[in-house]
């Protein structure tokens, strides 16, 4: 007896014959999309394409002011502020959609372009996320080439920082200068620093010397497996499961109990392959804004619609003292 099968309907296969394709109306997408670092700091809105700031630091402790009786006043030398700044950037999306596109049946959207748009989104936050934490300094730009560049958290923070040979980042202000606008940053042939805990605690106390302490360590995933592994590991970490507290840290995942605070621990997937460890008190960092994110409609000359998803923004580190970084490779 002759059985008609499927493989008689559909001889080469699905889509060959009378039995229709079976296709889920759900598009599956695993990247990374988590921006923790923009997520935990704070937001300003900036006017100019070089956003600018004021450090200032307070005079190191005098243990011999004593004066004497009926003695004249003297007065107190004046330090001036620091002036820093950092330029804006801009970093786009263009969409480009047939005509067409807006009257088939696509599985899994609405429409090609309302697809294409949210996912638009997501890489362009994820672009940002990659640029303030990999290595890149300011660029101001010229006439012939218009292109701003923001300097990046690597390059700002050189104060608090445990490195194997790099030279630290400098100043636009000139050589030993604290004004400007980072234009070089970690440089040299040293061997990337470990990351140990050692080197945690060396910054750590750096921090807290200089005024801060750091409340989030951000670091890559395989720099998360070495803080897992730290020596002693079993006393000075624990689980935290105060929901109060944990909704102010985004993608916290383990405090470590320091000598000077506690510390939570967020792995960074979009730092696979920088092996900087930052550690932050978000209370001095904001992303700056000179146009929010917005989606302006392009001419077309065609059967086409054709749309650009646009944010101009900068980071502004407060005072790169309330930072630290044990310097690897980014």
């Amino acid at each position: 007896m002759a059985v008609t099968t499927t493989y008689n309907v559909n001889p080469t296969g699905v889509g060959s014959g009378a039995i229709r394709e079976d296709l889920t109306d759900v598009i599956y997408r695993i990247s990374p999309e988590e921006t923790p670092f923009m997520s935990n700091i704070g937001r300003e809105s900036v006017s100019s394409t070089y956003h600018e700031w004021q450090t200032d630091a307070l005079a190191a402790p005098d243990a011999t002011n004593a004066r004497a009786e009926g003695a004249d006043a003297a007065d107190t030398a004046y330090v001036n502020t620091s002036r820093v700044g950092n330029y804006t950037q801009i970093s786009d999306k263009v969409i480009n959609v047939s005509g067409t596109s807006f009257n088939v049946d696509a599985a899994g959207m609405r429409t090609l372009k309302a697809f294409r748009t949210a996912k638009a989104g997501k890489e362009l936050r994820t672009d940002m996320e990659t640029i303030m934490l990999t290595s890149q300094v300011g660029t101001p730009g010229t006439g012939g080439a218009p292109t701003r560049k923001l300097a990046s958290l690597p390059t700002w923070i050189h104060t608090n920082s445990v490195a194997n040979g790099q030279t630290k980042p400098t100043m636009s202000g000139g050589a030993g200068s604290t004004s400007g606008y980072p234009n070089a940053g970690w440089t040299g042939a040293g061997t990337p620093a470990a990351f140990s805990e050692g080197n945690l605690k060396t910054v750590v106390q750096s921090m807290f010397d200089s005024g801060s302490k750091p409340k989030i360590a951000m670091m890559s995933s395989s720099n998360k497996v070495k803080f897992s592994a730290f020596a002693g590991i079993s006393q000075v970490r624990m689980n935290y499961s105060n929901a109060a507290e944990m909704a102010e840290i985004i993608g916290a995942a383990d405090v470590y109990l320091s000598d000077f605070g506690k510390i939570t621990a967020v792995p960074n997937a979009l730092m696979k392959g920088n092996t900087n460890v930052f550690f932050i008190n978000p209370e001095y960092a904001k992303v700056g804004f000179l146009r929010p994110f917005q989606s302006n409609e392009l001419a077309k000359s065609g059967d086409y619609d054709r749309s650009q998803m646009l944010v101009e923004y900068t980071l502004v580190v407060s005072n790169e003292k309330a930072h630290g970084i044990v310097v690897g490779t980014n």
